[in-house]
């Protein structure tokens, strides 16, 4: 079965040649993206949908989400805009009311958070354990998620729970615990920070699951200058997530891992991903991470919404790049590459194609996972021109239409 998107008054890729085509047409087969080019020269199909002179984008790539939980913090968030400086204990809030609560609901919920993301022009995303903090219940988290996710993430070593020695729990989470969610999961995480876990700890954590075989991530830098980024460079994490405080060294350490890389080749050592969380950072009253100066200096940027019931109860990501472009920066062109291209590159989901079988995200090209955003706007300047506007006309994903 074959799809022709045709009227398509924007339509920007994304890709290694960042095109941004004017009457423009793709055409889906299956799951797959099987031409782009210029509408008056599109193939047949069996089936033409009219865009009516929208944009087009891939969808949004959400590489940092924490959609297994359960409870409310609401009250945390008044407090905090009452004037309540943002620590991380409140996650034990949410770890309690998360472990009382039966798989049937705890699945139920976290899909409507995909749905609701979908809804927006999420097409891919990744989401993290972490609000279990037991062999058993992060065990069950990272089961669940793996039925929701596209991406799924450990992230045993998100707090230590109340009442447990530091060093104790870390171990933990590199043995038992590790070899309990190993089954569900691709990805690693550690949230090295004050009042969370060391730069000791963390190593031994990212150390382990390394070992374990599986990718790393790194939050890091959002509370105040410190080990994260530093520790994510060293251990080739794909992405440190947060990076609110920089130091220089800290941006030449993340410019120097990409000095050889080719992104149209796909060729050359990749280095690491800074990931950058606006809405996170608009809830907690933290700085803004420094996207300009970031891609200044020659370190891809992802933008994420970091969905969590704590610091960023949203899962909008056309909220992320807006704020990116009227706050932090960027323009149009770079906060939609940081929201789609951005967040596949630090999924490590950015090649690939019909030689593989593993189709690339993020981006729009022939071979591809087809994956699109249509906008109810002529060009994706809109979404920062009209801000909070919902502009999500139609999704596909996978090449199937999702809304």
């Amino acid at each position: 079965m074959s799809t022709l998107i045709t009227n398509i008054a924007e339509l920007m890729t994304q890709d290694a040649e960042h095109r941004v085509l004017k009457n423009a047409a793709v055409v889906i087969e299956g799951e797959r993206i099987s031409w782009i080019g210029q509408a008056s020269a599109a193939p047949a199909a069996d089936e033409a949908v009219d865009a009516g002179g929208r944009a087009v984008l891939p969808g949004w790539v959400d590489s940092h989400t924490h959609l297994i939980f359960a409870g409310d913090r609401t009250a945390e968030f008044e407090a905090r805009m009452a004037g309540e400086e943002y620590s991380a204990g409140g996650i034990a809030v949410t770890t309690e009311a998360t472990r009382n609560t039966g798989d049937y609901d705890l699945t139920r919920l976290a899909q409507g958070r995909v749905a609701e993301a979908v809804s927006q022009g999420t097409t891919y995303l990744e989401t993290k354990t972490g609000y279990g903090l037991d062999v058993e219940q992060e065990a069950r988290g990272a089961r669940i998620a793996s039925t929701v996710a596209d991406e799924v993430t450990y992230l045993g070593a998100h707090l230590v729970p109340a009442g447990a020695d530091a060093d104790d729990y870390t171990k933990l989470v590199c043995g038992p615990m590790l070899d309990a969610v190993r089954p569900y999961v691709r990805w690693a995480d550690v949230f090295c920070e004050r009042g969370a876990f060391s730069e000791e700890q963390s190593r031994a954590v990212l150390q382990a699951c390394r070992d374990a075989g599986l990718g790393l991530r790194v939050h890091g830098n959002q509370l105040g200058y410190g080990a994260g980024v530093r520790l994510a460079v060293e251990f080739g994490a794909a992405s440190v997530d947060h990076v609110n405080y920089l130091s220089e060294q800290d941006i030449a350490d993340l410019a120097a891992g990409w000095s050889g890389w080719d992104a149209a080749a796909g060729t050359g050592g990749r280095g690491t991903v800074a990931t950058c969380l606006p809405a996170c950072d608009l809830s907690t009253r933290q700085p803004l991470a420094p996207g300009r100066q970031l891609l200044d200096a020659g370190v891809p940027v992802a933008l994420a919404s970091n969905c969590n019931p704590g610091t960023s109860y949203t899962s909008s990501m056309a909220f992320c790049v807006t704020t990116a472009v009227l706050q932090m920066g960027l323009s149009v062109h770079e906060a939609v590459r940081a929201a789609t291209y951005g967040g596949a590159l630090a999924l490590q989901r950015d090649s690939g194609s019909d030689v593989d079988g593993e189709r690339a995200v993020g981006s729009l090209a022939v071979g591809h996972r087809a994956d699109l955003h249509v906008l109810n706007a002529p060009s994706a300047t809109h979404l920062a021109y009209r801000p909070g506007m919902p502009l999500t006309h139609a999704v596909w994903r996978a090449g199937v239409r999702a809304r």
